[in-house]
C-alpha cells in the first residue's frame, strides 16, 4: 500500500523523507511542538451543563416529549404535503413518524 503522505521533494544532498516547504532555509522559522490538554476543560463544561439541567431532569420524559413534537409536526398534513413527507420517507430522508391523524 503506498504511502498517505509521499516525502517531499527535498534538495540536492538532503536526506529523503517528509519536511515542511521552507524548511531547512535560513530564514525558515523555527517550529515548537505545542499541545493543549482540554480533558479538565470538559470536565467543567459537562458540570455545568448537569447543574443548569438541575436534578429534576429526565431524558427519559425529554426524549419522550421530542417524538411526541415530532408526531405532531408530521400530522395534519394537506394533501400535498402528505404527498412531500411519503416521498422523502420512501427515499430515506426523513423516518416514519406519526399516522398522520392527529390534528394540525
Amino acid at each position: 500500500m503506498a504511502p498517505q503522505n509521499p516525502p517531499l521533494p527535498n534538495g540536492p544532498g538532503e536526506a529523503d523523507g517528509p519536511r515542511l516547504p521552507g524548511v531547512g532555509r535560513p530564514d525558515a522559522p523555527v517550529l515548537t511542538d505545542f499541545a493543549i490538554d482540554l480533558t479538565s476543560q470538559e470536565v467543567l463544561r459537562q458540570a455545568q451543563v448537569l447543574a443548569a439541567l438541575g436534578p429534576d431532569w429526565d431524558p427519559m420524559e425529554a426524549l419522550r416529549g421530542e417524538e411526541a413534537a415530532y408526531a405532531l409536526l408530521y400530522s395534519g398534513l394537506d394533501d400535498e404535503q402528505q404527498r412531500v413527507y411519503d416521498d422523502l420517507v420512501a427515499s430515506g430522508v426523513l423516518p416514519r413518524r406519526g399516522d398522520g391523524s392527529a390534528a394540525a
